[in-house]
């Protein structure tokens, strides 16, 4: 067994799930899998020959089961460079971010694994410190690398085992639009004497084009301009760094040599390398809207999805707020390098002066909405729930503080699937159930979308808006409304034993569990708060009808809507038992958003099961009795 491969089964052979890993190969043929002695053996042919593998694996797998394609096709011959130089995990690999580590993954020893890629108990689709040894960081956020190789290169260096070992940092130029990559090169520069390279990875793009002075620059040197507009050095070299580069990232002697040259340096060093992302795939090469950085399942001939099932929720979201555009001139909205997978693509196009790209920057994503809304425009940024955790300080004092009509609408919250604990956006609730005067809106279906979105974006106020990942199914009627509550089911019989109160689409769920209960005998009601937070005093009002009470979230129990509507029931005077169901204080593994909710108890069968269990502890008697509050 090549070394490389034993290394990483060396390092599964502690997980519980190790064997399941191991024995999700897809196909029958052998993934190609190169330890490093036989990679450094190999001629320029046979490094050619390898990569054109990987990149056919790459095509075959990713598509098969979604994930980052086209930034993978992009760093192959990078990536088999990095691993000819330098010896992994001796020599630290940070990749910024992690989504474009497959090459890295395959060529230490997971090829093998990668039918599994983002499946439940499979691959991970960023690099995994359960899975390998070779991955130092399990990095998905962007712009962190710098930072984590200046501390692994300083911490090392304390080390005399560690003498003459190399940090890598490979960053993107998307992610040097973020504030922390600059924290990082600052740092960098105060100690330049750290074995580091920095290997910028320069594809124009994140998910988007990447913009502002950095990407005018990038593209002075990639143009051959080694001085900025100024005619002084480039901005790496004014910070005292070495640099060295542009290189072709595609060609492997090249990129290789550059690499060694920088190694060889013994100090902070960066390499510049140019790479096209989606090299070799030509649905890929050929798509303008950079579709292909994360994808679905595809068809790995032509690169088309399968049909869809229905809108998802955010384009319902990205036709809406265009039209709210037309209506409303005072209306601008904001990106952190996500227009399109944000649903803002159709708004930029109608209104191209009223839309912000900030690069991968959510906190001054934030805060210039603040300064915005100060001006008297009414923003709405969009974002992924998982990257709102990097901006709170300015929902709270630049946003909340000053009490701004402010709208952030949150794409892909709760459980996410694929892509795992550092994307399931499960945290925004807890968190923001802390802020004074910011309402969190939560809705269940297309309609309410539409109609809260309106709500928050002509509103007076900070306003958080938050759905998730796929498609937005059908509209779940509602019975009738309460003071802005929806009740969308009661009881046929009058009985009120249980209060199903139901977060977003959720709500689906509970009225499938209500009349499961019913046809047990209980008597439930399910309602849909809506604006989930702070609790609306209606909530109230239906708790105090009911034997007890049940909330469903797909966000973190403690500290979300189901902890808030028991504070202010205590803080009320009520009684009524109040069983909180929602996602563990854990980092939930990837897979299916579906296979996750039933895991944790949020389906329907979830639900009834946690509700008779309550009613058996809280009033056994109402299993067998009638409830003594008839409607």
């Amino acid at each position: 067994m090549p070394v490389a491969e034993q290394v990483a089964l060396n390092a599964l052979a502690a997980r519980p799930d190790a064997g399941t890993l191991r024995q999700a190969a897809y196909g029958p043929e052998p993934a190609p899998v190169v330890d490093r002695a036989a990679l450094l053996a190999m001629d320029d042919g046979e490094l050619h020959g390898l990569a054109g593998e990987i990149r056919a694996l790459l095509v075959e797998r990713v598509c098969a089961t979604g994930g980052h394609l086209g930034v993978n096709l992009g760093v192959v011959e990078l990536s088999i460079a990095l691993h000819r130089v330098f010896d992994s995990p001796q020599d630290a690999i940070v990749f910024d971010t992690g989504h474009q580590a497959y090459v890295h993954k395959i060529l230490t020893g997971r090829a093998k694994e990668f039918g599994s890629l983002r499946q439940r108990q499979g691959l991970s689709g960023y690099p995994s410190r359960a899975e390998s040894v070779h991955d130092w960081v399990e990095n998905s956020h962007a712009s962190t690398a710098l930072s984590y190789a200046h501390g692994l290169a300083a911490g090392f260096g304390l080390d005399e085992r560690r003498a003459g070992k190399c940090v890598v940092a490979v960053t993107g130029d998307g992610a040097l639009t973020g504030g922390l990559a600059w924290e990082g090169l600052n740092n960098l520069a105060e100690r330049p004497e750290l074995p580091v390279v920095v290997v910028l990875n320069d594809n124009a793009r994140s998910y988007d084009p990447t913009i502002g002075g950095l990407a005018r620059h990038l593209a002075e040197l990639r143009s051959g301009r080694r001085g900025s507009t100024t005619g002084g050095p480039n901005v790496f070299e004014q910070l005292g760094l070495a640099y060295l580069g542009p290189v072709d990232g595609h060609d492997i002697a090249a990129v290789e040599a550059a690499l060694r040259q920088a190694r060889d340096l013994g100090r902070v060093a960066v390499v510049h390398a140019v790479t096209d992302k989606g090299r070799g795939w030509a649905p890929a090469e050929t798509d303008p809207a950079d579709r292909m950085h994360g994808i679905g399942v595809l068809d790995p001939v032509t690169g088309r999805p399968h049909a869809p099932s229905g809108l998802s929720w955010t384009e319902v979201f990205g036709r809406e707020i265009a039209e709210l555009g037309a209506e409303f001139a005072d209306i601008v909205c904001l990106s952190a390098a996500m227009r399109a997978p944000t649903g803002l693509a159709a708004f930029a196009e109608r209104f191209p002066g009223r839309f912000f790209d900030v690069g991968i920057a959510e906190a001054q994503a934030v805060c210039t909405a603040a300064g915005m809304a100060m001006a008297g425009r009414r923003p709405v940024i969009a974002l992924y729930a998982t990257f709102l955790n990097r901006a709170l300080d300015q929902v709270l004092m630049d946003v909340a503080l000053h009490r701004l009509p402010v709208t952030i609408v949150l794409d892909r919250a709760g459980v996410t699937g694929p892509d795992g604990a550092s994307h399931h956006g499960m945290w925004d609730l807890g968190f923001l159930a802390q802020i004074p005067g910011l309402r969190v809106a939560a809705p269940r279906d297309p309609a309410q979308l539409r109609a809260l979105l309106r709500e928050a974006a002509t509103g007076t106020g900070p306003c958080v808006i938050r759905f998730p990942k796929g498609t937005a199914g059908a509209q779940t009627p509602r019975l009738e409304g309460i003071d802005g509550i929806d009740v969308l089911h009661r009881s046929e019989t009058g009985r009120r034993d249980v209060l199903l109160l139901a977060c977003g689409p959720l709500a689906t769920s509970a009225v499938e569990a209500a009349r499961q209960l019913e046809a047990r005998g209980i008597g439930a009601t399910v309602a849909d708060p809506r604006w989930v937070l702070p609790v609306p005093s209606a909530v109230l009002e239906l708790v105090r009808d009911h034997d007890l009470v049940v909330t469903v979230e797909d966000g973190c129990r403690a500290g979300g809507f189901g902890a808030a509507l028991a504070l202010a029931c205590s803080d009320a005077g009520l009684s009524t038992p109040v069983r909180v169901l929602g996602l563990p204080r854990e980092f939930l593994e990837h897979g299916g958003r579906g296979e996750l909710l039933a895991a944790h108890g949020l389906d329907a069968a979830g639900i009834v099961r946690a509700s008779i269990d309550a009613l058996s502890r809280t009033t056994p008697s109402s299993l067998a009795q009638p409830a003594e509050r008839m409607r």
